[in-house]
């Protein structure tokens, strides 16, 4: 409940030793992490600024726990963890990473075993992320009335439809209505979304080969760069109906590292930081006055 160095000057001892006290009781918890009952693992990357830049966070996919944490990202990165799971001789099916080749890489040189699944978030998101680009480039371009019926659909356009309040879907159809290319790209990202409800693997891989036909020959640039992406991590986005995991977890992580961040204004002690980061699971945020 109480910060590092209130806790120093109520026991009338130097913040340093309170800080060596912490880091040695968040060190042996880290170190009783068992890995040989994991069985699905996230793995993801996050920017922590200039000090620390990259760093590589791996969770245990069933119970939400940080594994590992390392400065950097790729394979070099995993490698001492990788090295773990191998002397703790842990089973691990699948992995969940975003649509970084290094990542999948790693894990089909490294887990001969598992396979990598494509998390399903981050290709909706760099989907969400085409069509915004395509919305940016027909704003630049269209004249003052076209202009004025695109203004204000960057929410609407990147909302799920069935998350959007009634009064706004005639904005969006309207908007849709008048620009053809935005219409194509959004009724393609909302078919996007329902590749992970087939229940059967066939369905999914015809409906997967046929989006991509599709998104190819739209005549968008944009959408087409997108569909030679996914059909270079074919086999990895059909995974994720073998075993339905993703970074949805590791998301939510990121965002405490975030706060977790902001509220130290900063961790310069990366040792430190990674200690934090994986005994996060323990963390109480408690609101005291």
């Amino acid at each position: 409940m109480m910060s590092l160095k209130d806790v120093a000057n109520l026991a009338g001892v130097g913040w340093d030793t309170v800080k060596r006290i912490f880091k040695s009781d968040m060190a042996k918890e880290a170190a009783l992490a068992n890995l040989k009952e994991v069985q699905f693992l996230a793995i993801d990357e996050l920017y922590l600024g200039r000090l620390h830049k990259f760093i590589t966070i791996v969770i245990d996919w069933q119970s939400g726990r940080v594994l590992y944490v390392a400065k950097g990202r790729g394979e070099n990165a995993l490698r001492p963890f990788f090295r773990k799971l191998r002397r703790a001789k842990a089973d691990i099916k699948a992995v969940a990473t975003d649509l970084s080749a290094a990542y999948a890489a790693a894990v089909i040189k490294n887990l001969p075993g598992a396979l990598p699944v494509a998390d399903r978030f981050h290709i909706i998101k760099l989907m969400n992320e085409k069509i915004d680009e395509l919305r940016r480039a027909i704003q630049r371009e269209a004249g003052i009335m076209g202009r004025s019926a695109i203004k204000g659909t960057r929410y609407l356009l990147l909302r799920g439809r069935e998350n959007l309040s009634p009064e706004r879907v005639p904005d969006l159809e309207e908007a849709l209505k008048l620009n053809k290319p935005l219409s194509i790209a959004y009724y393609l990202k909302e078919e996007l979304r329902t590749l992970w409800s087939f229940h059967d693997i066939g369905h999914m891989t015809t409906f997967f080969d046929d989006w991509c036909r599709r998104a190819a020959e739209a005549g968008i640039s944009l959408l087409a760069s997108f569909a030679k992406t996914l059909r270079g991590f074919r086999s990895a986005i059909l995974n994720g109906w073998v075993y339905g995991i993703s970074n949805g977890k590791l998301e939510g992580i990121n965002n405490k590292i975030g706060a977790m961040q902001r509220m130290h204004y900063g961790l310069r002690d990366f040792h430190f930081l990674s200690l934090r980061i994986l005994t996060l699971h323990r963390a109480k945020h408690i609101f005291c006055g």
